[in-house]
């Protein structure tokens, strides 16, 4: 059994949509920056997931792969912090997508919420495709693959969290019920000695018989300290307190991602298809053009009207990018017209330029050198695709598929 410790392990990945924008940095990418710091990271190109909608045309997704990992690269995605790679380049994915497929029951797939969702919002497109309704079991094995016990998502893709942890513990039951489980579980439990055992059993009774979680964990830090057991019993530990067999796919947690504050220039969520968005290394010219001609609150006619800020789409800008001094100037100043339109950009225009000037610096290193770009995904496929045969070699074993 692997001795990776799943809670300290983050999986996370994206479609090649090509260059982001700020709302992906706010979103996402800050996160990720942080996140690389505190647990072992895969951020993965989702490659294989932009077929679902884009087979018919897939002639954009590899300059997409590119641009996107350079964006990734000079928001601070580290990859001495972090393993990046892209997804068809570990093509053990596939494999253990397959194997799950045996065991997923087609009614999981067909209710996950976003499957309806996106066939209405993209009802021009024929999506009656295996890939499209098996992307999820797709997602589940890119995130069981690497044993990741944290996933960050929106609140909009919990379901897709849940149905991994379904996926995982149908697995385990199926598979980790070995002969002989509940005494060679018993047998583990004496080897961790008296006291260890007798604290054991009681978090065992209080998580099966109270539902008690914290008791869980407890369970789970009292065994990830004990020297005396093997990796295997370890494992069968995990399962005997939760009431099935061994842990052969841990069950990952949605890690909840704060949500993004970042609006467009038109007031609702930054997107591409709103056309609504500034790109994460756009030029400063761009930048202060956009901002320069974003609607302001209609009331304000003449320089000499009052405003109401909580109408005016470049207040949402000024709540994610200005210090409390300049939100005040701008409240009142726009309320008792004070302050034009153009006065009350001019901060806007600085920070987000200034914001993006370090990445735009970062980025310049890898677009003038495409083979180290090449070079950190290849290293990353490598590290990437060792931790994924680990996993395989489990579940084939676990299947009865490992022949010598």
């Amino acid at each position: 059994m692997s001795s990776v410790d799943s809670q300290q392990r983050v999986l996370s990945g994206m479609r090649p949509t090509g260059k982001l924008h700020l709302g992906h940095y706010h979103g996402v990418l800050k996160n990720w920056v942080k996140l690389q710091h505190e647990f072992e990271c895969f951020f993965f190109i989702a490659d294989w997931h932009a077929l679902t909608t884009q087979y018919d045309d897939p002639s954009g997704i590899e300059q997409s792969v590119w641009d996107m990992v350079i964006d990734w690269l000079a928001a601070g995605v580290n990859p001495g912090s972090s393993t990046m790679f892209i997804q068809s380049q570990v093509p053990e994915h596939a494999e253990l997508h397959l194997l799950l497929s045996m065991i997923t029951p087609l009614g999981w797939l067909e209710r996950i919420p976003t499957y309806k969702d996106q066939q209405e919002k993209l009802r021009e497109k024929d999506l009656a495709t295996y890939g499209f309704l098996g992307y999820p079991l797709l997602q589940t094995a890119d995130i069981l693959m690497y044993r990741a016990g944290r996933v960050p998502v929106g609140a909009d893709q919990v379901s897709h969290v849940e149905i991994t942890r379904e996926i995982a513990r149908r697995f385990n039951h199926i598979y980790g019920r070995e002969i002989g489980f509940e005494e060679q579980a018993e047998s583990a439990i004496v080897k961790m000695g008296k006291k260890n055992a007798k604290l054991y059993r009681t978090l065992k009774r209080r998580y099966q018989e109270e539902g008690d979680l914290e008791a869980l964990d407890t369970a789970r830090a009292l065994l990830k300290e004990q020297q005396n057991i093997s990796l295997g019993d370890r494992e069968r530990l995990y399962g005997y307190i939760e009431g099935g067999g061994k842990i052969i796919l841990p069950e990952p947690q949605p890690l909840l991602t704060p949500e993004s504050k970042m609006p467009g220039l038109d007031g609702q969520k930054m997107s591409k298809s709103y056309n609504n968005y500034i790109g994460l290394r756009e030029a400063p010219d761009s930048v202060a053009q956009k901002i320069r001609t974003m609607q302001t609150d209609p009331q304000r006619v003449r320089r000499t009207d009052p405003g109401e800020p909580e109408k005016c789409p470049v207040w949402g800008l000024h709540k994610v990018y200005s210090d409390e001094a300049t939100k005040e100037w701008v409240e009142v100043g726009c309320r008792n017209a004070g302050i034009g339109c153009l006065e009350c950009k001019a901060p806007l225009i600085e920070a987000i330029v200034e914001e993006q000037r370090p990445l735009h610096e970062r980025a310049k290193e890898y677009e003038g050198n495409p083979d180290l770009v090449h070079s950190i995904l290849q290293e990353g496929r490598e590290h990437a695709r060792d931790a994924a045969r680990d996993t395989l070699e489990d579940v084939r074993a676990a299947m009865g598929l490992s022949y010598r």
